[in-house]
């Protein structure tokens, strides 16, 4: 079954979430404007949005509430990607050009820059105070993460809870805090949303670290960029660290730098590939899947559980 098949049943409601988005980037500026537009219209899976929603459907669930919520988590995404296109230097994103490739890095930052202040303006519709406290929190670590993404670049010493800690920065915090402000905007008990924040986080973690794995394995055709593109930009994630542990691979991967050929960056790739790194990969995101499953047995009972259950499998078991 496809991902948007899972959550048909909300169709509707992402089509309001959808108009909402378009109608909150306009901007006066005609340039951050096409910037800002460009970065909507390169598609994604809005998953952020669902996963407010389905967090909602364990409450008082009203869309005219649900919709600046789910529309501020995916700004707060798109304004990440826009920036990490820059410290990547990466001009394709989903097969598109990025906003740094059609303009220039100015242009990215300020659009990442316009797009997070859109989200955190929608935000001040909400009157819980401790969503807006949650969501601060997760936009700061964000930025910790953004930079902590810099400092790692070509670090090829660094240790495994190095990269679990940049990627729950990176992926996993916005992901849990979908979940977990979708419920409380709904005015679900404590109990349950904290434990949707839980879920949220491992289902996070897992699905950075898939991601993370079809780097090495997808095709450039399924990738929208070409595959490796992660360890030729620096960024040192689950496979290669488990290949590190090689020596004779080590010595392989600690040559790797921007300017390097394709053929030799496939050469590395496939030695990655032949080391067992791979699957102690799928192992550890596995780990974490286990981890939101368990969380979600917690859950009451609802068609909203059983979406993100079906959903959570998905995101982390992609094709491999």
């Amino acid at each position: 079954m496809k991902l948007k098949m899972m959550y048909s049943f909300l169709n509707s409601d992402i089509n309001i979430i959808e108009k909402k988005l378009e109608e909150t980037i306009q901007a006066e500026s005609r340039l951050l404007k096409q910037a800002s537009m460009h970065t909507l219209q390169a598609g994604g899976k809005r998953i952020r949005p669902v996963f407010v929603l389905l967090g909602g459907k364990f409450g008082h669930y009203d869309i005219n509430v649900m919709k600046n919520v789910a529309v501020a988590l995916e700004l707060i995404h798109m304004a990440s990607l826009v920036h990490d296109d820059v410290i990547d230097d990466a001009d394709l994103r989903r097969g598109q050009p990025t906003v740094k490739a059609k303009w220039d890095n100015k242009i990215a930052m300020y659009t990442g820059d316009f797009v997070f202040a859109l989200a955190l303006e929608l935000m001040t519709i909400i009157e819980r105070t401790e969503a807006h406290k949650i969501l601060a929190d997760t936009i700061f670590e964000v930025t910790v993460g953004e930079i902590q993404q810099i400092k790692d670049k070509y670090r090829f010493n660094q240790n495994l809870r190095d990269y679990l800690r940049r990627i729950k920065r990176k992926t996993a915090l916005l992901i849990a805090a979908s979940c977990q402000l979708g419920a409380i905007v709904a005015d679900v008990e404590e109990t349950i949303h904290k434990k949707l924040y839980r879920f949220g986080y491992y289902v996070g973690m897992s699905f950075q670290i898939t991601d993370d794995i079809l780097d090495f394995v997808a095709t450039e055709e399924e990738l929208g960029k070409p595959a490796g593109s992660d360890l030729l930009h620096g960024n040192i994630t689950a496979p290669a660290l488990f290949a590190l542990e090689d020596a004779t691979i080590r010595s392989e991967i600690e040559n790797v730098h921007e300017k390097m050929e394709s053929a030799d960056i496939q050469r590395i790739i496939t030695l990655i590939k032949q080391s067992g790194a791979i699957e102690k990969s799928v192992q550890l995101s596995d780990h974490y899947l286990s981890k939101a499953l368990e969380i979600l047995e917690e859950l009451p009972a609802n068609k909203a559980k059983k979406t993100l259950r079906d959903i959570a499998k998905f995101i982390g078991r992609r094709k491999y």
